[in-house]
C-alpha cells in the first residue's frame, strides 16, 4: 500500500470510529484482528492485507473503496485522531484538500497541483 493510500485508509478508519462513537477495541473485536495490530495500523506502523482491509470495512459497515478515498481532515484533527502524531505523506507547508469546484476552477487547481507535484519531485 502506498503512503498516501495508507494515510487515507487509517485516517478514514479513525474518522468513522469517531463518527460512530466506536472504540478501537470494538472495531478490533468486530474485525477479528488484534488491538495491537489495529493500533499500529492507525498509527501508520502496519501494512494490512486485503483480507484485513475487507474485514475492517465490513466491521465498519462501509464499502472498502470509501476507506481508501482521500481524507480532507486537517493536520490537527489527524493528529488528535491518531493519538498524538499522525504520519505525514507531504512535507511541511504542503496540504492535500478535497473540494467541489466548477469546471473552470478545476482547470486552474489542476495546473497548481501539477506544478506543486513537479516541484516536490525535483526540489532544486
Amino acid at each position: 500500500m502506498t503512503t498516501c493510500t495508507a494515510t487515507s485508509f487509517f485516517t478514514n478508519i479513525l474518522r468513522l470510529l469517531e463518527e460512530r462513537g466506536m472504540t478501537k477495541h470494538e472495531l478490533a473485536d468486530k474485525a477479528h484482528i488484534s488491538i495491537s495490530f489495529l493500533s499500529d495500523l492507525t498509527n501508520g506502523k502496519a501494512n494490512p492485507s486485503l483480507k484485513i482491509m475487507e474485514a475492517i470495512a465490513d466491521a465498519l459497515d462501509t464499502p472498502l473503496p470509501t476507506l481508501l478515498e482521500w481524507t480532507d481532515l486537517d493536520r490537527d484533527s489527524l493528529d488528535a485522531l491518531a493519538g498524538g502524531h499522525a504520519p505525514r505523506s507531504l512535507p511541511e507547508g504542503v496540504a492535500r484538500v478535497t473540494a467541489v469546484l466548477p469546471d473552470h476552477q478545476v482547470f486552474i487547481v489542476k495546473k497548481w497541483d501539477e506544478a506543486t507535484r513537479k516541484k516536490l519531485r525535483n526540489p532544486s
